[in-house]
Formats: structure tokens, C-alpha cells, sequence
């Protein structure tokens, strides 16, 4: 998906025409550090882009920014400022997409975040007037999942999610449709994207007897909550994000994740999807 979201950006989003005879497009990716299930793969992809558009030639300057808001903030000054990119793909988190939004305002570079955290881009004032992002809303994944536990007979959740803005985002978000929708949040907990463990939150959680526990976690990092609850031998449903769906949190998650429910756009399974679907 980042790969076809990326080269439609280079040729449509950033304005490239035969009569620019070169582009520079920075690339901003977390391929280290605690999100490394979503970075590594658009590291990658970074040589896959096409490195000619009509008759424009596409230079790309990949920089890690380890997942780490300071080194977002320092690579995108050293992209703008020294590298003089003509647009920018990334950052690949929702809080280095939102610590670099004053450089890309004052700059005026064209930044496409690969992020789903609606704040990124709303609302569309003068900070965000340059930013653009490849993901879902937030609001559009919760009420997918919504839907899928009322079927189910969900009546009560518990919520676990990161600590920093995308954590925030999805409980403001969950929570608001969930009441709307009659269901009960009976316990909220966060973690860091760096914890090795969060046996406490989840025993706090499970004391509270839900239904179902969502899980608003990225990548890796998310399938530590998911599998202390199977080590704890909860029974309910377990909702996680669109931001895990990725192989590596299969291959990390293995049998503990298996029964997922989530929430994603079908660019993940295009090859699947028949034509006129």
C-alpha cells in the first residue's frame, strides 16, 4: 500500500511536470526502534519508487528517525534546510507526523504522512495546510469495529493504547462512538511503545470483566498487550487498530493473536478483491 500510495503522491500530490528536470523527495521512515513493523517495510519500498516520472528524474533521501520525535524534528530540518526536498513521504508515527508540523508550515513542503491519527490533518488551518496522509481516519476504522461488536453482543470494553497521541486520539474517538452506540468502556489503560510488559494493566482490565478489549497500539508493540491477555487466559474478543495490520504482528503474535479483529482498507488485500468490488 505505501509503495502505490507513494509514487500516486510523487506524480499527482506534489505537482511533478516534464518541466522540472529534477525532484527531491525526502523519506521519513521508523526503521528502528519501537515500530519497526511499520517502518522496516517502507524503508523498503523507499527502492521500489520510481526514480522517473514523465521527464522528471525523482531523487530520494531516506532518513531513520528511529521513532524518536527529536530525531523527526532533526531530520526534517535537515531535509528542508540542507537536502532542499521538493516534498516529503512520512513520518511513519502520528507523534513524529505532529512534531514536525511547524517546520513543514513554515517551509511549505508538501509532507505525506503515512499515519491514520486524523489530528494530523484536521483541522485544515495554516499548520496543516502542506500536510497530507495515506491512512483511514481514525473515526472510519472505530466504526467498522463498532458495528462488528454490536453484531457480536459486545456490551462492554476495556481499552489499552499507547501512551502519546495516537493512544489519545483512538480513546477520544472510541470512546465517543461507543456511547453513541450503547457500549460501556469499563476500563481505560496506556503503555509506552517501548514497555516490555503491562501484566498490571492487563489484570486491572480483566478485573473489570468486558466483554472485549481493544487494543489502539502500532505495529510490534502491539501485540504485548494482546499476548499477556492470552497468557492470563482472558476469553473475550480482542479488536485491534488498522495500525496492525502488517505480517510482522503475525510473526510475532503467532498463535497468541490468533481470532484478531481489525479493521483495514482493502489496498491490503487488493489482489483479492474482484474486479468492481
Amino acid at each position: 500500500m505505501f509503495s502505490r500510495l507513494a509514487i500516486s503522491a510523487a506524480a499527482l500530490l506534489f505537482g511533478i511536470t516534464g518541466a522540472m528536470a529534477q525532484v527531491r523527495v525526502g523519506l521519513m521512515v521508523s526503521a528502528t526502534g519501537p515500530t519497526t513493523a511499520i517502518g522496516i517495510p517502507q524503508k523498503n519500498t523507499g527502492e521500489l519508487l520510481p526514480r522517473k516520472i514523465g521527464d522528471a528524474s525523482v531523487e530520494y533521501i531516506q532518513l531513520d528517525d528511529g521513532g524518536d520525535t527529536t530525531r523527526a524534528v532533526q531530520n526534517a530540518k535537515k531535509l528542508i534546510g540542507e537536502d532542499h526536498i521538493d516534498a516529503l513521504i512520512g513520518p511513519s508515527t502520528t507523534p513524529n507526523a505532529l512534531a514536525i508540523l511547524d517546520i513543514i508550515a513554515e517551509s511549505k513542503v508538501p509532507m505525506l504522512a503515512t499515519v491514520g491519527t486524523s489530528s494530523v490533518v484536521e483541522p485544515i488551518d495554516a499548520k496543516r495546510r502542506w500536510v497530507f496522509k495515506t491512512t483511514q481516519n481514525d473515526d472510519l476504522i472505530a466504526a467498522a469495529l463498532i458495528k462488528h461488536m454490536l453484531k457480536n453482543g459486545v456490551k462492554t470494553v476495556a481499552f489499552i493504547g499507547f501512551n502519546d497521541p495516537y493512544g489519545e486520539n483512538w480513546y477520544k474517538v472510541f470512546g465517543g462512538l461507543a456511547e453513541k452506540a450503547g457500549i460501556r468502556i469499563v476500563a481505560s489503560e496506556r503503555f509506552a511503545r517501548a514497555d516490555q510488559s503491562v501484566t498490571g494493566q492487563v489484570l486491572k482490565m480483566m478485573s473489570a470483566k468486558p466483554d472485549a478489549v481493544l487494543i489502539a497500539a502500532v505495529g510490534g508493540p502491539a501485540v504485548l498487550p494482546q499476548a499477556t491477555l492470552y497468557d492470563q487466559s482472558y476469553k473475550g474478543r480482542v479488536y485491534q487498530t488498522h495500525a496492525v495490520a502488517t505480517d510482522e504482528f503475525i510473526r510475532l503474535g503467532k498463535e497468541k493473536v490468533e481470532g484478531t479483529v481489525l479493521a483495514a482498507g482493502s489496498m491490503l488485500v487488493i489482489d483479492d478483491v474482484a474486479p468492481g468490488d
